[in-house]
């Protein structure tokens, strides 16, 4: 998961940068308590305990998978610590003791299978779910069945396919996805995460199989992944996010800005090819509201902040004022979708008119609201 996860790390150091030049919280200055899991599963319990028990912490920022964040809530519940969870995830889920500051399904893989249907988004009638073997994508396509069946496409015109963790032969899959779309336009819609995703687009181009054939649509690929990728033959392809890099606002220019001047400061590897992405502008988004909260707060005890965070908003790098639920520890965020260019960019292409509320609870699965 490094591909993905290094950058966080990075944007996170920046935010407390950024924070204690503008005076700290509460007057004190932050100090930063870097800890790495290596996507070892159970190492992510183990290493929370020690942030909050050994090292006292205030917040922890972290986790991108939602085995490595369930592997921690009961230890955040335990010990009343506080997490702020940057990635989009599969919903179902609600803790007192998490702000989740990614995209709910409603706010990423629900409006993104709706483009897809849609003739803007090219009519597909069948879809290819794709992703590898845990519990975002399993339950996202759960919901995405469920959404897809509700909207008249039977189970006859939807596969899904799992793999592991760093799979590297999509070989047969690529040619699965060939065959199945001889049955109708077709999507592939990819919850692969990580350095998969390498593999897998780079397989598709080996196959001659382009945007303009069978469209991907990305729930966990974005600026970072495509830095490694030879995105000259990915060229139309999607994704659904609530930030892209691309986007043009001033607030974004401020980042984007910012994200630099400190990549250059302190020599950090990839130097001026870095970018932006999403879960770094959820990262930063989660930094400022808990700052915000605290002083409003006047205390980082946390049952005291919980109640300070309902509520809390600031001016998002998308151009949005973003600001957290009342009551379900989620943000209100736009929906963006975005066809990848030859630099490795994003068009945006749609997207709402403003942030929605987040379903925490699909209504598409039994304990729906």
């Amino acid at each position: 998961m490094a591909i993905s996860e290094t950058s966080l790390r990075d944007v996170a150091l920046m935010s407390i940068e950024q924070i204690n030049e503008q005076g700290g919280v509460l007057g004190r200055r932050l100090e930063p308590v870097v800890m790495d899991p290596g996507s070892n599963w159970p190492r992510y319990a183990e290493q929370a305990r020690e942030l909050l028990q050994r090292h006292n912490v205030d917040v922890v920022f972290g986790c991108w998978t939602s085995v490595s964040r369930k592997a921690v809530l009961p230890v955040f519940e335990e010990l009343n610590g506080l997490l702020f969870y940057p990635v989009q995830y599969e919903g179902e889920e609600f803790s007192e003791n998490i702000f989740y500051t990614g995209a709910a399904p409603n706010q990423q893989s629900i409006p993104a299978v709706e483009y897809l249907m849609s003739d803007e988004g090219g009519g597909a009638s069948r879809f290819y779910l794709l992703g590898t073997d845990y519990v975002f994508p399993r339950t996202t396509n759960q919901i995405l069945r469920a959404y897809l069946n509700a909207n008249g496409v039977s189970d006859d015109n939807i596969r899904e396919v799992y793999t592991p963790f760093g799979h590297s032969d999509f070989q047969s899959i690529v040619s699965e996805i060939r065959s199945f779309s001889q049955g109708g336009p077709t999507a592939v819609v990819n919850t692969v995460n990580g350095d998969a995703n390498v593999a897998f687009y780079q397989e598709l181009a080996n196959q001659g199989i382009s945007a303009l054939d069978v469209p991907v649509m990305a729930m966990s690929v974005g600026e970072e992944e495509l830095r490694g990728m030879d995105t000259a033959t990915l060229e139309g392809h999607l994704a659904a996010w609530n930030y892209f890099m691309s986007v043009e606002s001033s607030a974004n220019d401020a980042f984007v800005e910012t994200w630099f001047d400190y990549v250059e400061r302190n020599s950090l590897p990839g130097g001026s090819n870095r970018v932006t992405n999403d879960p770094m502008e959820a990262t930063y988004i989660g930094m400022q509201m808990w700052a915000q909260a605290v002083e409003q707060a006047g205390t980082t005890d946390v049952d005291e902040v919980r109640v300070a965070m309902r509520g809390q908003c600031v001016n998002a790098p998308s151009g949005h004022r973003i600001c957290m639920d009342e009551e379900n520890h989620h943000l209100h965020k736009p929906v963006l979708i975005g066809e990848i260019r030859g630099d490795g960019q994003f068009d945006v292409v749609w997207e709402t008119e403003g942030p929605i509320r987040a379903e925490n609870w699909s209504p598409y699965l039994n304990n729906g609201e």
